[in-house]
């Protein structure tokens, strides 16, 4: 299996000072998934290089079993210092695509036009593409086979509007993704209560509500890739 994680390359949350970026626990949950089941990774990113982690998921609240895994793993911190400019993957090289929340991709993956290319190709290819928690808004412009959204008709989840309320950044983000998701004709559903995990598959898309759902969402991709 050749799976292909695309991180942001965003760092700053609007104009309010803050630093943005990946959300760490989002990325190293899957990453160890495909990695234990024997996965082959690639890590791509808009600018290339070393794609900035959210400070916030770096806080003690935040860590996790990964990612104290990941910060005892040299391999991994350097295949992640080392990403690939997205503009040169290509879906053709890759069984599935993963995409890790944070804040970071609603202001640059959600429009990046690369990024809408490949989840095109990597549909009209039939493998799977899958997201997590603010990553499933990088769905939104990207075109199916068909010419519409890819989310028009799918069953799709990812940060909810009372999760975004939740964390104080409603008014900050350049879109609520679950109000995005709904927007494109995607039918969004969520789990009973706010960052529970919740993740869902509709055909060939894959999507995560949030953090608690990241492991859990690439176990499903995985599941794809097996038939």
């Amino acid at each position: 299996m050749k799976i292909l994680m695309v991180l942001t390359s965003h760092d700053r949350m609007g104009d309010t000072g803050h630093a943005t970026g990946f959300w760490l626990e989002e990325f190293v949950a899957p990453y160890y998934v495909f990695k234990d089941a024997g996965a082959e990774l690639t890590l791509a990113s808009p600018q290339g290089g070393q794609p900035p982690i959210d400070p916030t998921s770096t806080q003690p609240d935040a860590l996790t079993e990964e990612t104290r895994r990941f910060e005892a793993d040299s391999e991994a911190k350097a295949q992640l210092a080392n990403t690939r400019k997205l503009s040169e993957v290509r879906a053709d090289d890759y069984d599935a695509v993963f995409y890790p929340g944070g804040h970071g991709p609603l202001w640059d993956l959600t429009q990046d036009r690369h990024s809408q290319q490949l989840i095109h190709d990597f549909l009209v290819a039939r493998k799977p593409v899958a997201a997590v928690c603010h990553a499933p808004a990088v769905l939104v412009h990207a075109q199916g086979p068909d010419g519409q959204s890819v989310v028009k008709g799918h069953r799709v989840t990812g940060f909810s509007n009372s999760e975004e309320d939740a964390v104080g950044l409603t008014d900050v983000v350049p879109l609520l993704v679950e109000d995005a998701l709904k927007e494109k004709g995607g039918h969004y559903e969520r789990g009973d209560a706010d960052f529970d995990a919740f993740q869902l598959r509709d055909g060939l898309l894959i999507t995560g509500q949030n953090p608690a759902s990241s492991a859990p969402t690439a176990k499903l991709l995985l599941d794809a890739l097996k038939g």
